[in-house]
């Protein structure tokens, strides 16, 4: 079998299974371009008599040149009100001429809420298809995964359902709750400590606790440790800080704490709990201890590596990460969204800084908008700069554009990418961040304009003390459990002796909340991934000082603006050495899963 580029230092395919799957991988990424080729014409051909096809006029034809000349580029709001009318019961074929299966919930949002991107059934069986091809990699850098276990920490979260009765929830929702994920076959490289009732459990603390009670008894079996994001392993860790106390007790006792209500859990937690002394006495030992670093190794000794997302915004956790683990690997495996899965990290034991993912070219139809950090005009983008997959060059970024089976037709999806090497025909990229994105704790991100709004909105508040914000600046704090948004605040009091009251300003950090997009306060209220917002107040004159210090380190003095986000150090340090008084949010912002009007 053709495997030999794929394979590492340490040998050949783990077994047969694997070497079929490595041996996919080499054909699709030898011909590429022919792969898209192949892709496009099924998605024009089966979806030709859609109603959005037929508007552009493309008459039935599948070629690349007809699609290029034809079709547009669109972002989420050119398709809002199609998608609107899918969401409201529209079941003929708009998008797509096979019927719209749910929406899947962008963690982007638009208006406020979260993005809601329509797919078929058969998707499951092409994101099932990627997830097969991660392990075979695996196992060429680090064997003997055979024997023993992940404890990988996976949730479930919110789901509604369309006016139209369509169900809309984020895409490793759809996936857990799908038979693919409940009935898959038993795979010795891919076995999980965590029982799929404590997965599919809605209630965040049930399911982490239950996941890590599972992961405690069957510590020295475990091999790899994860969860989706970075942030989403240290709340594990803070987790059992806060915890262990009553985790300690059940193992001790072999009966599971009276706050695990949830049937199915206690059911399948009956089967795992035992009375085990030593244990208990371990963990109450370890956790017991001021000093928490290396607890990962610590309590799980026999780990290899963490499998967290560390790339892009998640990059800031890091350095956390090391303290816990004592610096083991940080694997990513692959690289998806909600619109689409787009491709596998063929090194997986690569450094988070030189992660690179290879797009598959049979998960869809992509092309690339050249992408210039510098430009001042961002809304010059036109469908005739976009480039092929096998043609994008080494060191360039691109945004990703993206046609899929579910109907989305050359779909801006905000990823900008910069290009690193190719397998084969195919390009390896490395994700550079979200378009737009100013802060980011989880999975929510928040733009530039959304920022000041919810500082606008706060600042109202000030008004009956005759003050007024004259600058502001941001940073996301990751360095506590979970991180949250720190906002720094200038303020012209204009009555020195009517200065807003801590308890003002703490209604201010609430208004800011109150003022941010759905996913953020979901990661407050339900995931609980996002601690409270803080205001910090500096000094008068603090801004003055950070433009001088801009302007010494060579920003021009006429087009100097003050960044909207800070997270160079120096620059920090300043900003906090100037800090008059720290207020957080005292309660939590409104949420209820969106209703889908």
């Amino acid at each position: 079998m053709a495997v030999d580029a794929m394979c590492s230092p340490l040998g050949p395919p783990a077994c047969e299974k694997d070497a079929k799957a490595l041996q996919f991988i080499e054909e699709m990424t030898r011909n590429a371009d022919t792969v898209q080729e192949k892709v496009l014409g099924e998605i024009l051909g089966r979806n030709a008599e859609t109603e959005y096809l037929k508007l552009y006029n493309l008459d039935g034809a599948t070629d690349r040149d007809s699609f290029k000349s034809k079709i547009p580029m669109v972002t989420y709001e050119d398709l809002q009100p199609i998608i609107q009318r899918i969401a409201n019961g529209d079941k003929s074929p708009i998008l797509s001429s096979q019927p719209i299966s749910e929406f899947l919930t962008s963690s982007g949002t638009s208006a406020g809420e979260r993005k809601l991107m329509p797919t078929i059934r058969e998707e499951l069986d092409r994101r099932q298809l990627l997830y097969s091809l991660l392990m075979p990699v695996m196992n060429l850098y680090m064997p003997g995964l055979d024997q023993g276990k992940g404890l990988y920490f996976l949730f479930v979260k919110s789901e509604t359902k369309t006016p139209g009765g369509l169900m809309a929830r984020p895409v490793l929702t759809s996936y857990y709750k799908s038979d693919h994920f409940k009935t898959r076959a038993f795979d010795p490289y891919n076995v999980y400590t965590s029982p799929n009732e404590a997965i599919l459990c809605p209630d965040s603390f049930q399911s982490m606790y239950s996941q890590m009670l599972c992961g405690l008894y069957e510590r020295e079996q475990v091999l790899r440790l994860g969860a989706i994001f970075a942030s989403g392993l240290l709340r594990a860790i803070r987790f059992l800080q806060l915890n262990w106390h009553e985790l300690a007790h059940d193992i001790r006792t072999g009966k599971l704490n009276a706050k695990i209500s949830d049937s199915d859990i206690r059911r399948c937690m009956a089967r795992v709990l035992r009375p085990d002394h030593q244990l208990a006495d371990f963990i109450e030992s370890e956790c017991s201890k001021d000093n928490w670093e290396r607890i990962i190794t610590r309590i799980w000794p026999n780990t290899k590596y963490l499998e967290v997302i560390v790339t892009g915004a998640m990059a800031q956790y890091i350095p956390t990460l090391d303290y816990y683990s004592g610096g083991l690997p940080k694997v990513c495996t692959m690289y998806a969204s909600s619109e689409c899965y787009f491709g596998l990290n063929l090194n997986p034991m690569s450094k988070p800084s030189e992660v690179s993912y290879t797009i598959m070219p049979n998960m869809g139809y992509f092309e690339f908008l050249p992408h210039d950090p510098n430009s001042t005009s961002p809304n010059s983008a036109t469908s005739d700069k976009l480039v092929d997959l096998v043609n994008v060059e080494v060191g360039k970024e691109y945004e990703l554009v993206i046609t899929t089976y579910a109907g989305l037709c050359r779909y801006r999806v905000g990823d900008i990418l910069r290009v690193t090497g190719f397998h084969n025909s195919a390009p390896q990229f490395h994700f550079v961040r979200r378009k737009n994105v100013l802060l980011s704790i989880d999975s929510d991100k928040t733009d530039e304009a959304e920022l000041q709004s919810a500082v606008d909105n706060a600042s109202k508040l000030l008004n009956e003390f005759n003050t007024s914000v004259v600058e502001y600046t941001s940073y996301a704090d990751t360095k506590t459990i979970p991180g949250h948004y720190v906002i720094y605040w200038e303020l012209l009091v204009k009555d020195s002796a009517n200065f807003p009251k801590d308890d003002l300003l703490e209604k201010c950090c609430l208004a800011m909340e109150e003022s941010m997009n759905s996913v953020y306060r979901q990661g407050r209220v339900e995931c609980n991934s996002i601690g409270p917002l803080e205001i910090r107040v500096v000094k008068n004159g603090t801004f003055e000082e950070l433009m001088d210090y801009a302007i010494s380190r060579g920003a021009s003095i006429n087009q100097y603006k003050v960044p909207r986000c800070v997270n160079f150090t120096p620059i920090m340090e300043l900003l906090d050495s100037r800090v008059l008084s720290s207020h957080f949010s005292q309660s939590l912002p409104h949420w209820t899963p969106e209703r889908r009007r």
